[in-house]
């Protein structure tokens, strides 16, 4: 009489089980007439992320957004209180404790006003931004995605017991979008103890595969693909494009039952190391006991277009110390290569002296094919995912972008962005001006001008410039723009690289000279209060693309040299 198999057994999650804070079916709607009179938190896009993820066990052993105990805890030793090893705090700021009480009930809502849970707050405690940067991401520079993000979190973190009334609603990929006891089931089913999981924000390319028919062959096991589709860095290329990719890999070149294809909707933190040790915590709650490392994991920018923060070997290290008590190991990768003359793939530290060989790198595919409109070789991307990366990711000169202009007022940032804009649009670019006295006349028309509200302005300007460029319109944005900070966290709401910082470097007594209303002189007499280069700073900015001078140059020339500069980008097709 035949035997049925075993069942597989994977390994644990982390605390022993999985967290599950969702309220039983048969009594949401009686919450939910509860919850109705509450007053209510909405959530930011992050916040739901991190909400479903504690929600469905992601985030196992944390049950619910960080105490004030944890939060330190986690910051100063990577540990929570209980002595688990978790190494990124995960918080609900608010911008006000204001009408907030302990030991009450608050409704939970996503920016739909939709109701997502309830928390019965228990502490609310104050956290400082810079801190939060140092520790986990180990730098305070705002170029820093993240970092630059944090300025805009409310200062106060709530925390308390959670009850989750329905997790966010996702209507892309509702097949790929398993839980974590869900992923475990459908691992399971596939008769291997071992699983590998492999994080990526990326497209796949070739280099991809074969690190990831390594890690199956190495470990007999299967292969988990999880990429992350919260919150990932301005610029990536979007989710939807990425996942389709996935599919048709994973259909096309993988053995069936040897990859199990699931969606993760973390909001990433690019912290480097710790993020890589995070990855491997909630890849083991997945149901992983290995998972692939490779170069620069979790981290942002890159050697083209952005600062390196992290050393690029920094996360493995990391996760190797940890590995024996995490129970996750690490499967290393340095850098492949591809080889053309033996047409193979190859780490580069074991390929034969004197060898030809092509990098591959998500960088090299979007400067070198996407950027470009070049056609992408075979040996990098495999044709059905570079017909579907070329679909959806234009050349450059149909990008969009953002011309930034700062300066003082009076500098000359309106009369060089009005020269500008009519030079694009010769060149067949279709441009949104965005002047900072005409979006105060009707986007910010009830702002003062306290560092909070001019803040507020700024950040307008960035967002409808952000969507504008998401949308591959080009925008000219010309505000005075006084803080340094703030600049930063609109460079990383649009995408670094589509951000073109152009300082409008005049001195101050010029521009009071051209001051034809009247303002510096008022400021001056102490008529006007916090003005901008008299009574209130003016942080210049410390990188920018483009320096210019308007005492010496016109603004025709000065326009030139931006038009000059976009042209090398390619973000103009020469005349």
């Amino acid at each position: 009489m035949p035997t049925s198999s075993p069942p597989i057994t994977l390994i644990s999650p982390c605390g022993g089980y999985l967290t599950d804070l969702m309220v039983p079916e048969e009594r949401r709607e009686a919450e939910k007439v509860y919850v109705g009179g509450l007053p209510s938190v909405q959530l930011s896009e992050r916040a739901v992320c991190d909400l479903e993820m504690l929600a469905t066990g992601g985030f196992s052993p944390l049950t619910g957004f960080m105490g004030e105990a944890d939060y330190h805890a986690v910051l100063e030793t990577m540990r929570l209180v209980s002595g688990h090893l978790f190494p990124v705090p995960v918080t609900l700021p608010v911008e006000s404790p204001a009408g907030i009480r302990l030991h009450s009930d608050l409704a939970l809502r996503n920016t739909q006003n939709e109701l997502l849970a309830v928390m019965t707050v228990e502490e609310i405690y104050p956290w400082d931004p810079a801190e939060l940067a140092y520790r986990v991401c180990g730098t305070t520079d705002e170029r820093h995605p993240f970092v630059a993000e944090l300025r805009r979190w409310g200062r106060y973190n709530l925390a308390g017991r959670l009850r989750v009334l329905q997790l966010p609603a996702h209507h892309d990929f509702p097949a790929l979008r398993l839980t974590p006891a869900a992923t475990r089931e459908r691992l399971a089913s596939l008769g291997r103890g071992n699983v590998v999981a492999f994080q990526t924000r990326h497209p796949l390319h070739r280099a991809h595969e074969e690190m990831m028919r390594r890690a199956i062959q190495e470990t007999e096991g299967t292969l988990l693909l999880h990429p992350a589709v919260g919150m990932t860095e301005p610029g990536a290329v979007d989710p939807y494009t990425r996942i389709r990719a996935y599919n048709t890999l994973t259909r096309r070149y993988f053995e069936p039952g040897k990859v199990l294809l699931a969606l993760l909707p973390l909001a990433m933190r690019l912290s480097g190391p710790r993020e890589a040790l995070w990855d491997a915590l909630i890849r083991r709650n997945y149901g992983a006991n290995f998972i692939v490392t490779g170069r620069d994991h979790g981290t942002p920018g890159s050697e083209e277009n952005g600062p390196k923060f992290y050393e690029p070997y920094a996360a493995q290290s990391l996760l190797d110390r940890y590995a024996a008590e995490i129970g996750v190991i690490i499967i290393p990768f340095r850098e492949l290569v591809y080889l053309p003359d033996e047409e193979r793939y190859e780490e580069i530290t074991n390929i034969p002296k004197d060898a030809r060989f092509f990098s591959l790198s998500g960088a090299h595919l979007r400067e070198r094919y996407l950027n470009t409109g070049t056609t992408i070789p075979a040996w990098f991307v495999r044709p059905e995912a570079a017909d579907i990366l070329e679909e959806t990711y234009p050349p450059r000169s149909r990008q969009g972008f953002c011309i930034w202009f700062t300066g003082l007022s009076g500098s000359g940032k309106s009369t060089t962005a009005s020269v500008l804009t009519v030079r694009l649009q010769a060149y067949g670019r279709q441009v949104t001006v965005l002047d900072g006295d005409v979006v105060r006349t009707h986007l910010s028309k009830k702002l003062g001008f306290s560092r909070e509200d001019r803040d507020t302005n700024i950040r307008r300007i960035g967002f409808v410039a952000s969507e504008i460029v998401r949308h591959g319109g080009a925008t000219v944005c010309a505000a005075v723009s006084p803080y340094r900070a703030t600049r930063d966290e609109v460079r990383a709401m649009i995408d670094p690289d589509r951000f073109v910082e152009v300082f409008v470097d005049t001195p101050l007594y010029v521009c009071e000279k051209r001051d034809v209303k009247g303002m510096y002189a008022k400021a001056r007499r102490g008529e006007i209060a916090g003005f901008t280069g008299i009574d209130d700073p003016y942080e210049p900015p410390l990188h920018p693309e483009i320096h210019l001078d308007t005492v010496g140059c016109t603004a025709e020339e000065n326009a030139e040299r931006i038009v000059a500069y976009l042209t090398e980008k390619g973000f103009l097709k020469p005349a």
